[in-house]
């Protein structure tokens, strides 16, 4: 009998440490922790969501003076939690690709005044994307879609990013600049995206 109590304990055991190595399923709160855990992401102070440094390119270009490298490269991620990207403008020029979850709005600003609405996503059939390219200069914020639990993104900046070629957050003369240009670029909207950066 001993011996039975054994076997089953061992079965126990084993089946326990599989689950263990199991990941969590696709589209969970728990996948989401567990997306964190494994990449190592901290959160992003201002703009918010969880950032993971990858890495740059070798390669480097000169721009007004500055030795920068051609590519830098992110893990970003959107939770229930943080479901917002506030809003900011950089420099270089930004590629969102998404490897999990979502999908994700994305409010573009332009230089020119135009205002632009993308949604990161796979359900190409409701006009959702796998690529949200951001092109220089641009204003952004994203906000994960209600329901979704994260999004999982990896995202190229080209030249490289550096927070002194970052402005995040806006004031009262931007929101009048961008307000009315599109249906949802209400006054309190737009105050939604700047969030805690106003200026």
């Amino acid at each position: 009998m001993r011996r039975v109590w054994c076997a089953v304990l061992l079965v126990a055991c084993a089946v326990q440490a599989q689950q263990a190595r199991e990941p969590a399923p696709v589209g969970t709160d728990a996948r989401a922790v567990e997306i964190i855990r494994e990449l190592k992401l901290t959160v992003l102070p201002k703009e918010s969501g969880y950032l993971g440094i990858i890495g740059v390119s070798p390669q480097t270009v000169t721009v007004s003076g500055q030795t920068l490298a051609v590519q830098s490269q992110n893990y970003y991620m959107l939770t229930r939690e943080r479901p917002i990207n506030y809003l900011h403008r950089l420099e270089p020029a930004d590629t969102h690709v998404l490897i999990e979850g979502g999908p994700v709005d994305y409010y573009i600003f332009h230089p020119d005044g135009r205002v632009e609405k993308q949604t990161l996503g796979m359900d190409l059939t409701k006009g959702e994307r796998p690529v949200v390219a951001v092109p220089p200069g641009c204003w952004k914020a994203l906000v994960l879609r209600k329901g979704a639990s994260y999004a999982l993104m990896a995202n190229a900046l080209s030249p490289e990013f550096t927070a002194d070629r970052v402005r995040i957050g806006e004031d009262d003369a931007w929101v009048k600049r961008f307000a009315g240009k599109a249906e949802w670029a209400t006054p309190r909207f737009l105050r939604e995206l700047i969030g805690p950066n106003w200026q």
